[in-house]
């Protein structure tokens, strides 16, 4: 079964409880292979090491796992129990995803039970394109990146951080595309066990073109 935590922030009381449940162990049994590559390019990175400390202070183990500079990302990240990709950049991701390789073995990690963890930039990747990234201001394809196509993990896209601010970007986002598209607020995530999915946490659920939980 392949199970994802798709995210707009790191770990938050609001949604621990569904990652644990899905998790399926102790927070002192979990190690978590931790990719932050998504932030390289941002000027404030303080989100990383807050998401590195919550890990720590909830009792799980951590390891760093660069996709620029991995060797063996595939034994690595066969080690750990979550795969936890960090936010960031979206397209600078999506490029080093598809350098590394970790585009062609995130499949077979997940059908060897890991479970992947996205947190904004590292849960739009996840989608059939990377198409939501465009939609606000917020981030930048300053690579110039041409292909959008993203990993395929889920049949959905999904925009994070989203806030009434951003309803008419969405709405006019949702409008060029064919797939179902999903908002998240930062207290949401979605929860993913095969061809099940549905929205976690606190707030309004916000579905654009025909969106529907599966559970």
């Amino acid at each position: 079964m392949r199970k994802l935590f798709l995210s707009s922030i790191g770990l938050a009381p609001e949604t621990n409880l569904d990652f644990f449940k899905l998790v399926g162990k102790e927070p002192s049994e979990i190690a978590i292979g931790f990719i932050p590559t998504a932030s390289d390019v941002e000027e404030n990175k303080s989100y990383v090491q807050m998401d590195l400390e919550d890990i720590k202070k909830i009792g799980m183990k951590s390891v760093i796992v660069d996709l620029k500079n991995e060797n063996s990302l595939y034994e690595k990240l066969s080690k750990v129990d979550v795969i936890m990709v960090e936010g960031g950049n979206t397209f600078y991701l999506l490029d080093w995803a598809r350098k590394s390789r970790f585009d062609k073995i995130i499949g077979k990690l997940l059908d060897e039970g890991k479970i992947y963890y996205g947190i904004s930039a590292g849960s739009y990747i996840t989608c059939p394109n990377i198409e939501a990234a465009t939609w606000k201001p917020r981030d930048r394809n300053f690579i110039k990146l041409k292909d959008l196509t993203g990993l395929n993990l889920v049949p959905f896209i999904l925009s994070a951080h989203f806030g009434e601010q951003f309803r008419k970007y969405i709405e006019q986002g949702a409008e060029s595309v064919k797939l179902p598209v999903v908002a998240l607020y930062d207290t949401q995530a979605i929860v993913v066990e095969d061809e099940k999915y549905r929205v976690a946490g606190t707030g309004p659920k916000e579905f654009f073109n025909g969106f529907k939980e599966k559970i």
